[in-house]
């Protein structure tokens, strides 16, 4: 098949979801100047409820003037995580919240510590969650929580209460090779918790003085973790976790008018090297990705580091561009991407 054949049966496909929802392909006549404005309202005219719903959004970004206290954010994720998303939940909430079409399904492709897909199940404003990752540490933690058997769950939880901290102990348990999905959860619980900042990456050295100069114990709070994965038992039957690739899942729901996407991938745009510092798998396609989710049926929301080769996509993809106000790890004030469509 040629690919002005494989465009031509997409477009039809579009045109037929559509007509399936009463809107009528028409033509209009545009001077070539006024061609990049057009483009840009482009997703608006086709669908005027997703319009309103990206209007209500914006108008409440405008107005947020201070980042979010994530002290004031229900904390649900067991992963201390780098680049973690908790800051964001209450602009997520406003936009699951503002649409005139309650969403089927949020689709979280780089789950990493997964607040943002957490947080809609349990506040149930989605009827299901999929959560996607490829890491194999990472996925293992979420493999255990939402699919292995609840004596499994249950041996998680009590080895974290047991667990002795100390460097002798951390060590055995970071050089070990665990044999089974439940303990390589523990393993990975326990090195994101006593690795600085939380990083995953090979090569991150241990928590040395930490909170109050507790050392490795500063970040181990038994108790709240075990807690927690308690919580996120109780959102089994809402939350559903797959070890993949996160481009395979976005498109097997490419045509689903009601999934909503929360883009988060590691950020190695523009160059950038955070992404390759703190994530196993950084190697991320960014222009096939702001192709692709330019592409689906559904709504997206992305967030990226401001970098000018990300506004660049996003201008070429017709994705809005809003910054958002969060604290970095040093608690410097700084702005974030939000790019959204509707």
């Amino acid at each position: 098949m040629t690919i002005d054949a494989t465009a031509s049966k997409r477009q039809k496909r579009r045109t037929d979801r559509l007509k399936e929802q009463n809107i009528h392909k028409t033509t209009v006549l545009v001077h070539e100047e006024c061609k990049p404005a057009f483009e840009d309202l482009r997703n608006h005219l086709i669908d005027p409820h997703k319009a309103e719903a990206l209007a209500a959004l914006i108008l409440q970004l405008h107005d947020k003037k201070k980042p979010t206290n994530v002290a004031q954010v229900r904390q649900l994720s067991p992963f201390r995580y780098p680049g973690g998303k908790t800051w964001l939940v209450p602009e997520v909430r406003k936009w699951l919240m503002a649409s005139a079409i309650r969403p089927s399904v949020l689709i979280e492709p780089f789950a990493g510590g997964a607040m943002i897909g957490l947080s809609a199940a349990a506040e149930g404003l989605v009827d299901s969650v999929l959560l996607g990752e490829l890491d194999d540490d990472v996925a293992a933690v979420w493999q255990t929580i939402f699919h292995e058997k609840e004596e499994d769950v249950a041996w998680l939880r009590q080895t974290i209460i047991d667990f002795e901290v100390n460097l002798e102990n951390v060590r055995a348990i970071l050089d070990g090779n665990p044999h089974t999905v439940t303990g390589r959860a523990f393993r990975t619980i326990v090195k994101n918790r006593m690795q600085r900042g939380g990083i995953m990456a090979a090569g991150a050295g241990l928590i040395k003085s930490g909170e109050a100069g507790r050392g490795l114990k500063s970040r181990w709070y038994p108790e709240t973790l075990a807690k927690r994965i308690d919580a996120l038992q109780g959102l089994r039957e809402s939350i559903t976790f797959e070890q993949t690739d996160a481009f395979e899942v976005v498109r097997r729901y490419a045509d689903e008018s009601k999934a909503f996407f929360f883009i988060d991938p590691p950020y190695t745009a523009g160059g950038k090297k955070a992404g390759s510092r703190l994530y196993s798998h950084n190697e991320v396609d960014h222009e096939g990705l702001f192709s692709l989710m330019s592409e689906v049926n559904g709504t997206v929301m992305m967030t990226y580091d401001d970098a000018p080769e990300v506004r660049e996509l996003a201008k070429k993809h017709h994705f809005r561009i809003e910054e958002v106000p969060m604290k970095n790890t040093h608690h410097a004030v700084i702005r974030e991407l939000l790019l959204l469509k509707p």
